[in-house]
């Protein structure tokens, strides 16, 4: 990619802005600014109504076909019916210990929530933002009651557990949905210590946009199985789309926004705009992060702090290593060490290239997520882990778990997959535009650089596509199967010629896998994962472990593109 080539796409893009003309999208009528079903009084606004979705930046023009135009959906707000001055104001999560045999019982339910200054009806687990902390002793068996109050059906998905098939918690294939006033009894099982969560797997662009998302920590037994902290921080990544009438509209029949997916355009970190703490100078901080976000990538970067990498989707590293950044894609969690050494602030920031299309230019774009007070007061000297922050551990239980899969890492793919996009019936303008686009394709998506072309995709005109090259195949009509025990290497390829590529978080239900390679380089600091970003233009092999029976899902994890259709389901026999 050349700036050259990226200024001429964006001349192409301001000309026809300029001359473009014909039959586009769907034109903003009564019918469908009004078509508000299920949308109820937020901030001045009676009814749910398409309009204009908000821009990062000014856009110089828009183009003639697409002006006035709105997605083929209803618009949906959550809480039709409901006074939103009568419903329980949501709270700060709890933190909820729970042994083996437990119950905990789980509701989805709507909630008043206050982001910023203003106050939006929204959606919740018991009434709590993030939903409830739970936390739980390795190899642990509970129950959860869940219950289903929201105005949508749903279902939990227990993301990264090696659990039970049946309890999975994806509807049309492990379950049925959770209708509106229905519950749904899960036995969840723990048998790997780490970084966990809980979110629906039904029309979660919706619903896990709304709120209903919670953390579950694995603990391990062994006392020093990850080295000694000051204490420890779970921080729930996240960005909610509002504009001055409100929360933005969804679609009811189906996902808006499959292009590049739902960016939000106010930070949240468990559920809050800003995150803030106050530590003693030299403490050492444990920062258990995910991201919970519709389809953004968040770039973390903390100066004046020493960042340490600890562990990643289901395991330690094989190794800690000292980091400047985090990156971390939608589903992913990351272990990292924090230590502040310096009194004064210490701000967590997502710091990006972002791009503008329609301009023509790259900006930096810094959003503060989070404020760590130091203060003068130093950590007394029993409690200074300055000497363990600065050791750099190797971890002999990881590396051994993995040495017996080694002898698989050269071989040849067993299986591949290719990850692409292929358009329906898009606008006319909106297609030509797009086709010019053959120069200049971002690896990673930082942010929405195309608001209102991607605001008018929808999971009805746009097709993401998990294509095994072998077969032909695309999507659900994959049909892979594996025997429990065996070991199989993957290799997923992120096509960079097509419509509008993409980077892609693909995430394998139900087991663990390794990346053992990255464009033709091995890997050299592995880590058991369940979800991996693959960049555009990007070759990844993975070594999956098929040790858990039943029928799993395989899919993107950009909320938007999961309800495209970029989805696969695969078998793993009982030996």
């Amino acid at each position: 990619m050349t700036l050259s080539a990226f200024n001429a796409r964006s001349a192409w893009l301001l000309l026809f802005a300029g001359l473009a003309v014909g039959p586009a999208a769907t034109p903003l009528t009564a019918q469908h600014a009004n078509a508000g079903h299920g949308a109820h009084q937020q901030n001045g606004t009676s009814e749910a109504s398409w309009r204009m979705p908000p821009q990062p930046r000014p856009m110089p023009m828009m183009l003639p076909g697409l002006m006035g135009a709105v997605p083929v959906l209803t618009p949906f707000l959550p809480g039709a019916g409901l006074d939103p001055a009568a419903l329980p104001e949501a709270v700060l999560r709890e933190i909820v210990h729970l042994a083996d045999g437990d119950t905990l019982r789980l509701e989805a339910g709507f909630v008043r929530r206050r982001v910023g200054t203003r106050e939006f009806t929204m959606y919740g687990f018991n009434g709590q933002y993030p939903g409830p902390l739970v936390r739980v002793p390795q190899q642990a068996k509970i129950i959860v009651i869940f219950t289903n109050n929201i105005d949508l059906p749903t279902a939990v998905h227990w993301h990264g557990l090696r659990l039970e098939n049946q309890f999975d918690g994806v509807p049309g294939l492990t379950q049925d949905p959770v209708e509106p006033g229905e519950s749904f009894l899960y036995r969840v099982y723990f048998p790997d210590a780490g970084l966990y969560w809980y979110h629906p797997h039904h029309r979660e662009d919706i619903q896990q946009e709304l709120g209903l998302y919670g953390n579950m920590m694995v603990d391990s037994p062994e006392p020093d199985y990850l080295a000694p902290v000051n204490g420890e921080d779970f921080l729930m990544l996240d960005d909610i789309l509002i504009d001055e009438a409100g929360i933005f509209p969804f679609g009811r029949e189906g996902a808006a926004q499959t292009l590049m997916g739902r960016f939000g355009n106010h930070m949240l970190v468990n559920g809050e705009p800003r995150w803030e703490t106050t530590v003693r100078r030299g403490e050492v901080r444990r920062l258990f992060l995910t991201n919970v976000a519709n389809t953004r990538t968040f770039n973390l970067v903390a100066k004046g702090a020493g960042l340490k990498l600890v562990g990643a989707d289901a395991s330690k590293f094989e190794r800690e290593t000292m980091v400047q950044n985090v990156v971390i894609a939608p589903a992913q969690r990351y272990i990292v060490d924090a230590r502040f050494g310096q009194p004064g602030t210490v701000a967590l920031v997502n710091s990006i290239q972002a791009v503008d299309h329609f301009n023509g230019v790259f900006y930096p774009q810094v959003d503060t997520l989070g404020l760590v007070t130091v203060l003068e007061e130093r950590v007394p000297r029993g409690e200074d882990h300055a000497e363990s922050f600065d050791s750099l551990r190797a971890n002999a239980d990881v590396t051994e778990d993995i040495d017996r899969y080694r002898a698989e890492f050269a071989g040849p793919p067993d299986h591949e997959l290719e990850l692409t996009v292929r358009p329906g019936d898009l606008p006319s303008d909106m297609v030509a535009v797009m086709a010019l686009d053959t120069a200049y394709f971002p690896p990673v998506e930082w942010n929405d650089a195309m608001p209102m072309m991607n605001y008018l995709a929808t999971s009805d005109n746009l097709t993401w596509v998990l294509r095994d090259p072998a077969t032909g195949r695309e999507n659900r009509e994959i049909e892979w199967t594996f025997r429990q025990g065996d070991v199989r290497k993957i290799r997923i390829r992120n096509l960079r010629r097509s419509f509008h590529p993409m980077q892609h978080p693909i995430h394998i239900h139900g087991q663990r896998f390794l990346v053992i390679e990255r464009d033709g380089v091995p890997a050299a600091n592995l880590a058991w994962k369940d979800t991996v970003v693959v960049p555009v233009g990007s070759t990844f092999d993975l070594l999956l472990e098929a040790s858990n029976p039943g029928v799993w899902m395989a899919h993107c994890h950009i909320a938007e593109h999961l309800e495209a259709g970029m989805a696969m389901v695969f078998t793993v026999e009982e030996r």
